[in-house]
């Protein structure tokens, strides 16, 4: 266990901390500001979808160049991949539930924007994190490889976020802010194994219950649509 990753264990427990305080403070939930009209709110949609396919793009090369240069066949095997698409299925479903009573079709549009929304709220801090402790086998130009998969990755994770503006029933709550705060407390355990892959047992642990608290955290955020109009 290294002096970094001491310091970032600390790092990550001080914001969790700070969001916990944070949560004991707020009264109520907050509103988020919608878009003012259509054409931002389409505008927000098509940047979303070029975000989306830039990402694709730079994704695809990069594969590319990893197979060529290192003759891998397949990728290896992401055991988180289960636990995101189960909490997906589970988060759309309760926040379409939760919505029920305005309508079907803010109902599922809500349910739409939560589930996107909740891996990007992992994702975000986590590639933050991990971007500068990685490095792409790919000469001669590692860095510029790193940055054709992250820059377009964290388009894409604000432009899914910023998708949330588009729900009428998106509020921030005191649970939210407890919910981000406890996959912060988990990130800061993760940090002291040096946010390794999930391979091992502790790290795949590590891994699925903060993206767990993601999932949860974007639910409460539309705790309060579950009063009627």
């Amino acid at each position: 266990m290294g002096t970094d990753a001491v310091f970032l264990a600390v790092t990550l427990l001080a914001i969790g901390v700070l969001l916990t305080y944070l949560g004991t403070r707020l009264i109520g939930a907050v509103g988020i500001k919608r878009p003012g009209g259509k054409a931002v709110s389409v505008f927000m949609i098509l940047i979303w979808g070029l975000s989306l396919a830039t990402f694709e793009i730079g994704y695809a090369t990069y594969a590319v160049q990893l197979y060529q240069q290192h003759m891998i066949e397949t990728p290896p095997v992401n055991p988180i991949s289960p636990i995101t698409i189960l909490s997906a299925l589970g988060t759309f479903i309760i926040i379409a539930y939760l919505a029920r009573h305005h309508g079907l079709k803010v109902a599922l549009g809500s349910a739409f924007v939560g589930t996107a929304a909740a891996p990007m709220i992992f994702e975000l801090p986590f590639d933050l994190i991990v971007m500068g402790r990685t490095y792409p086998p790919i000469p001669p130009y590692p860095t510029l490889f790193r940055l054709l998969f992250f820059l377009p990755l964290f388009l894409v994770e604000i432009s899914t976020l910023s998708l949330l503006t588009l729900s009428p029933l998106t509020k921030l709550s005191k649970y939210t802010l407890f919910s981000l705060a406890g996959m912060f407390f988990v990130f800061a355990v993760w940090a002291l194994f040096g946010f390794s892959y999930p391979s091992d047992p502790i790290p795949v642990a590590l891994n699925g219950i903060s993206k767990i608290l993601s999932f949860v955290t974007a639910i409460t955020l539309f705790l309060r649509a579950y009063k009627r109009k």
